[in-house]
Parts: structure tokens; C-alpha cells; sequence
């Protein structure tokens, strides 16, 4: 079943269940979707957004309102960072299971080697393989430096 599928049937019965934080965040994740839907059939995509592009799009919530809560914990507002990281909780339920660093680690090596990178000229073309094998499921901000230090040990910087 895909992400958008348990997305509405997470939906339905959050409205069964009278939840309201999570039936409210779950209506952003669907809002979201569909938004990124319009945007692909106004840019003459027919066949609408894959997986990927739904995972890149929770990936995406989540980073957002890590943001945020880090911002209003530091600014004294601990109601509305809880708010937040209660809608991380619900955007992460649809999200696949996050790599560890050893795992993301191994990854990057997988990816240069896979690559043929050499020189950090190849750092797009590594984080793009990182990018189609594992969105969702890695943190990118994160995984650059990885990359980085992964193609200057081998002498390309």
C-alpha cells in the first residue's frame, strides 16, 4: 500500500477516533500531497507524484517543524514546541525507518564507490544516487559532510 493510501485511511480514522491533533496533521500531510500534485499536472506531468516525491515531502514537514521547535524552545514557548514535535511523531509514522550513522555511513561509501567518484567535483552526482536510493529514510543535511570527508580522504579536495 503506498504513503498517500495510509495517509487517508490514517485520516478516516483519526476522524473516527475524534483526534483532533493528529486529524489536523494528517489533513497537512494530505494538503501537501495534493499541492504537489496540482503543481506536476500544471508542469504537464499526467501520472501525478510517485513515492519518492511523497517521502521527500515528509521528510521535508519534518525538518520544517524540527526548525521550528528547536526555535520556540529557545524562545521560552514550550506549548507550541510540543505541538510541533507531536506533528513530527504523525509525519514520522508514514516516514520508512531512518538509517543509522553507521548505516548512512556505509551508504556513502556504497554511493562513491558506485559513483566512480573521485574529486568533491562528484559530490552531486554521489548525494543524487543517495538521493534515489534512500530518500526518506536519511538525513541529507547531515549526509553532505559524510560525502564530503568520504572523497577528501581519498585525496580530491
Amino acid at each position: 500500500m503506498d504513503t498517500h493510501t495510509r495517509v487517508n485511511q490514517a485520516l478516516k480514522q483519526a476522524m473516527k477516533d475524534k483526534a483532533a491533533e493528529r486529524l489536523c496533521t494528517l489533513r497537512l500531510i494530505n494538503a501537501a500531497i495534493k499541492d504537489r500534485e496540482i503543481a506536476a499536472r500544471a508542469d504537464g506531468e499526467e501520472g501525478g507524484i510517485g513515492e519518492e516525491e511523497i517521502l521527500a515531502i515528509l521528510g521535508k514537514m519534518t525538518k520544517q517543524r524540527k526548525e521550528s521547535a528547536r526555535a520556540y524552545e529557545e524562545g521560552g514557548r514550550l506549548d507550541l514546541a510540543e505541538r510541533e514535535l507531536g506533528e513530527i511523531a504523525v509525519i514520522e509514522e508514514f516516514l520508512p525507518q531512518q538509517l543509522s550513522d553507521e548505516e548512512a555511513e556505509d551508504a556513502v561509501k556504497a554511493a562513491v564507490a558506485e559513483t566512480g567518484a573521485e574529486s568533491i567535483r562528484d559530490m552531486g552526482k554521489v548525494m543524487a544516487a543517495l538521493k534515489s536510493k534512500y530518500t526518506g529514510q536519511m538525513d541529507f543535511g547531515k549526509a553532505g559532510p559524510m560525502v564530503k570527508d568520504q572523497l577528501c580522504s581519498k585525496g580530491g579536495c
